[in-house]
């Protein structure tokens, strides 16, 4: 296709979504799509350390239609300043800073909030070390190497898998683990929507300390008046995706996703949780399902005034009560533009990190013999939320129910009680409490084909290497 034909192709699809969606919502798209590179390629960048054309390449590869659009991109690395800009035909110019100890922000123009990172209070960890040296734990059986070969190995033909990075771990002991070249055990990756399990968690945690309560009002300045039909809205709903917001959904990243509602929250406002909680019902709270990223951010906002109000306060918290616990070092809590953690999809850990946060549900909550969860949370987290097609629980995704999504996974392969934190293109920490395992896969693949990652056959292939005989002849 030829540049001329390539620019009135954009050009009439951005024109035609003016037509069906409003001009105000084809106007962001430009901006949407330079946000989502420039918050991308700064983040593994300047926290990942990783070659970003390289890593544009492999992320845009992943997501359908993109090719219509990035090769209009012009992108812009700064490693003095360490920014990145974005621009597409010269418009919607997107600006990513990074602050260290805090990642990097997309700034709009106004600057963003000024936050001190939390200093490091050195806790020690509570659950073991469980790779606590520096070289690569091979696979410790045959079996297990040559499901990691399989995991890594490239098909063919498009759509390519790009694992990035495997750990499996089994009664709580490292037991494989593999990363792909200039990808190192300590690298902090992007886990985009497993970053929602995690609020899920700092939920769980002020819920045990008596800040927060899942049914009731929840605690948002915005929806106070009893009469305001969202002050109905519970904890409960913003973390199953049944609150009822119009935002639209997030549940693919493709080209199309960009003419969502809850894109202009990520990508245009500078305080993303402000916005979400100025959008009216589209269904009644409870009566729904849809996945979108403003409850997360909304819970997100909670996160940080219950511990404190300030954007310091919210780090420090996550840090002293989930991360240091657990021995999680590696991870960077990215935040919006006005300073609130961006829980929707910007946490960084290193693949051993996730590993040590699916450790703390298979041990129930508890590490060390010490509570972080409430007693109960991991179930209540991996229960069947009603009408959530793809099986998903309380910012946990499941196998629980009798949705298509978990009858899919069983029907290939997947034990009913595996439940998973899971991001896009991607990304995954499972957690299978009968075989005591926790498989983490990193990497940049497409979200369809559902197989194209390679992680049903990377799940199916863990638990035959692993599982004990005498569960194999029962």
């Amino acid at each position: 296709m030829t540049r001329r034909r390539k620019i009135i192709l954009l050009t009439t699809t951005i024109a035609a979504a003016g037509l069906v969606l409003g001009a105000a919502r084809a106007r962001d798209v430009p901006k949407v799509a330079t946000g989502f590179v420039a918050d991308i390629l700064c983040s593994e960048t300047f926290v990942s350390g990783l070659d970003p054309s390289h890593n544009f390449t492999e992320t845009t590869d992943a997501m359908p239609g993109t090719s219509l659009i990035t090769w209009a991109m012009d992108t812009r690395v700064d490693r003095v300043r360490k920014d990145v800009t974005v621009t597409l035909f010269g418009i919607g110019r997107s600006h990513a800073v990074y602050r260290e100890g805090l990642g990097c922000t997309l700034e709009h123009g106004a600057g963003v909030a000024a936050v001190e990172p939390p200093a490091d209070e050195r806790q020690p960890a509570l659950l073991p070390e469980i790779a606590s040296f520096s070289s690569v734990v091979p696979p410790q059986s045959p079996e297990l190497a040559v499901a990691l070969d399989r995991a890594f190995t490239e098909p063919a033909q498009p759509p390519y898998r790009r694992t990035r990075a495997i750990v499996v771990m089994k009664a709580g002991r490292v037991i494989a683990e593999r990363y792909a070249d200039g990808i190192a055990p300590e690298t902090p990756l992007l886990g985009f929507s497993m970053t929602k399990s995690v609020v899920s968690a700092l939920i769980g945690v002020k819920v045990r300390q008596g800040r927060l309560k899942l049914d009731g009002p929840a605690p948002v300045a915005a929806w106070k008046d009893p009469d305001d039909p969202r002050h109905a809205i519970t904890v409960d709903q913003l973390l199953r995706h049944t609150a009822g917001l119009a935002l639209g959904s997030s549940l693919e990243a493709s080209l199309g996703s960009a003419f969502e509602p809850v894109n202009r929250m990520k990508f245009v406002e500078k305080d993303m949780a402000a916005y979400a909680e100025t959008i009216p019902l589209e269904t009644a709270p409870g009566t729904a399902w849809n996945y979108h990223d403003g409850n997360m951010l909304i819970l997100s906002h909670l996160i940080r005034v219950a511990a404190g109000g300030s954007p310091a306060d919210a780090l420090r918290f996550a840090r002293r009560e989930l991360f240091a616990p657990l021995g999680m070092r590696h991870a960077v809590l990215q935040l919006d533009g006005s300073g609130t953690i961006e829980g929707s999809g910007e946490m960084l850990a290193s693949a051993r990190d996730w590993a040590r946060f699916g450790q703390l549900y298979l041990n129930d909550g508890v590490v060390g013999g010490k509570r972080i969860l409430p007693e109960g949370w991991v179930n209540y987290s991996a229960t069947a939320t009603p009408n959530a097609w793809v099986g998903i629980g309380a910012g946990f995704w499941t196998n629980q129910g009798d949705s298509f999504g978990a009858k899919f996974r069983v029907e290939h392969g997947w034990p009913r009680d595996a439940f998973f934190a899971k991001g896009t293109i991607g990304q995954y920490t499972i957690v299978i409490p009968s075989e005591k395992l926790v498989i983490v896969r990193m990497g940049r693949s497409p979200n369809a084909p559902p197989q194209a990652d390679g992680v049903f056959d990377l799940v199916r292939d863990v638990v035959a290497a692993t599982r004990e005989k005498g569960k194999l002849a029962g």
